[in-house]
């Protein structure tokens, strides 16, 4: 992970490279908007997609498995931003 662009407090992007279960080279936005008391977090990552894993797309759904993951992450975040 290497983060490649910060701009506080509104964005960061951070360069993805997993090996494991299958090898991928991806990139992470969050982006942080203001919005009344509250702020919303958009979190969107991109990155090559190689055949199968194209091929994988049409039987698997990724934000089922993939999303209980960032909402754990975004969780987490919660409690330490707000102090």
């Amino acid at each position: 992970m290497e983060i490649l662009e910060s701009a506080a407090p509104s964005k960061i992007v951070i360069k993805l490279d997993f090996f494991k279960p299958f090898e991928g080279h991806n990139t992470a936005e969050f982006t942080m908007l203001p919005h009344g008391d509250a702020t919303h977090v958009r979190w969107l990552m991109h990155g090559p997609a190689p055949f199968m894993h194209r091929v994988m797309q049409l039987f698997m759904n990724f934000d089922k498995i993939i999303g209980k993951d960032f909402e754990a992450v975004l969780a987490n975040l919660k409690e330490p931003t707000e102090k």
